[in-house]
């Protein structure tokens, strides 16, 4: 009741006011006509709480989106499901979805004639320029009367997570060194001691065709082994993105972060569509739920998607290097840096070192803050040994990522631009 007498609106108030003024007016003046009215008007918004407060009314809520994983600039739709499991009718239903700013206005309903067993559908889109992961909800839902005199709020719950992926892009076909290097099953083992018998069995898995058992080396080991099927070795590559503040220029989706962090994503896809296991490796190290025994051969980006959607700056000096003790020698390595500072050589060095090819592409700081373009993150990745090439503000990705394969580890194409400003 308490709760009821709260939610009066503007209207019952005015009502209870006007009630009483009438009621005091009829008695001062002995009019008994007005006091009538006065009642009437005291009575109804009083009326109106009782029957409201007593009303035990249940409603749900279904709440779908779809899809869950969308790219930055396209739109997803909600769906929503109301129904009254209560007995009595609810009135007017006054509904409103909490929606991140950023996804758009908050979409609001009218819903009437709520009587038992009402169910109610109703759609929208949600749509962000901007990467991230957002919650969708929860539901408020005002009830009030039919004359507008009491309105009872309440709020669901429940929410439903959306992922807004970085814009990707299309890149051509290039030559990648390093692509073959072999891990788990697909590796090929040493011929150097035992028979070849020996070297093409392994354990039996729960799903393995009978039809492979191999008895032989099953009797002696004391364990299922089934033969091995000849397959080609699993490439690997290691994706690195640098996103510290210090290495980065700009703020929100203008700033060379965004840009790196979008041509991360293109270069993840291209990746993973050509075959390899890809995992996500940050200034911070490797990203968790990307790594490779994560990826297996379904070809799905998804994950390192979801990944880089959540990526932030790090207020970090340091590039992590822990990761690089984690996995032997080999593979390819593509990075994305932003600003390179000769206190990051070291750590380049080991990169180069540790991987059999070493990509990267060094977005131009300081043309994204309306500077000159400069070529000193390509000049120091090439003299590292890197094949690098300069990321402008108005470049293309797809032609940018073209041109790294014609670059060779001392010359990129930041430095022969900057070479070539200095002779006009």
């Amino acid at each position: 009741m308490r709760e009821a007498l709260a939610g009066l609106t503007v209207r019952g108030r005015a009502f209870l006011a006007a009630g009483v003024t009438a009621i005091v007016c009829a008695i001062v003046l002995d009019q008994s006509t007005l006091s009538r009215v006065g009642v009437l008007l005291l009575a109804l918004p009083l009326i109106t709480v009782a029957v409201l407060s007593r009303n035990r009314y249940r409603l749900t809520l279904v709440r779908t989106v779809t899809p869950q994983l969308v790219a930055a600039g396209q739109p997803a739709r909600v769906s929503l499901t109301l129904a009254n499991d209560g007995i009595a009718p609810n009135g007017v239903l006054l509904l409103e979805d909490q929606v991140p700013y950023v996804l758009g206005t908050r979409p609001r309903f009218v819903a009437e004639g709520i009587g038992q067993g009402w169910r109610h559908s109703v759609t929208y889109q949600v749509r962000s320029d901007v990467r991230g992961r957002f919650e969708i909800g929860p539901m408020s839902v005002r009830i009030g009367d039919p004359f507008g005199l009491v309105e009872l709020g309440r709020t669901f719950r429940t929410t439903v997570p959306l992922t807004v992926t970085p814009r990707t892009v299309a890149l051509p076909q290039i030559p990648l060194g390093g692509a073959w290097t072999g891990s788990g099953d697909n590796r090929p083992r040493a011929f150097a001691t035992g028979s070849a018998e020996d070297v093409t069995v392994r354990e039996y898995r729960r799903g393995d065709d009978l039809r492979r058992v191999h008895w032989r080396s099953s009797a002696r080991v004391g364990e299922l082994m089934v033969r091995r099927e000849e397959q080609p070795w699993q490439s690997r590559a290691t994706l690195f993105l640098d996103n510290r503040v210090t290495a980065h220029r700009g703020q929100g989706i203008a700033s060379s972060l965004e840009a790196a962090v979008s041509a991360a994503a293109s270069i993840a896809v291209h990746l993973t569509r050509r075959g390899f296991a890809v995992r996500l490796v940050t200034a911070t190290g490797e990203e968790p739920g990307s790594a490779w025994h994560l990826r297996g051969a379904d070809l799905n980006a998804g994950p390192l998607l979801e990944a880089l959607a959540v990526v932030q700056p790090v207020h970090q000096a340091r590039l992590e290097t822990g990761w690089l003790a984690e996995g032997a020698h080999g593979g390819l390595t593509v990075a994305v840096f932003g600003g390179v500072e000769p206190v990051d050589l070291p750590v380049l060095r080991r990169m180069q070192h540790h991987a059999a090819s070493a990509m990267a592409v060094a977005v131009d700081v300081d043309a994204w803050v309306g500077a000159a373009p400069g070529a000193a993150a390509t000049r120091l990745l090439g003299q590292q040994g890197w094949r690098a090439v300069a990321l402008h503000p108005r470049d293309r990705l797809d032609a940018v990522w073209q041109e790294l394969a014609h670059t060779s580890t001392h010359v990129s194409r930041g430095t022969a631009r900057g070479a070539e400003r200095e002779v006009v």
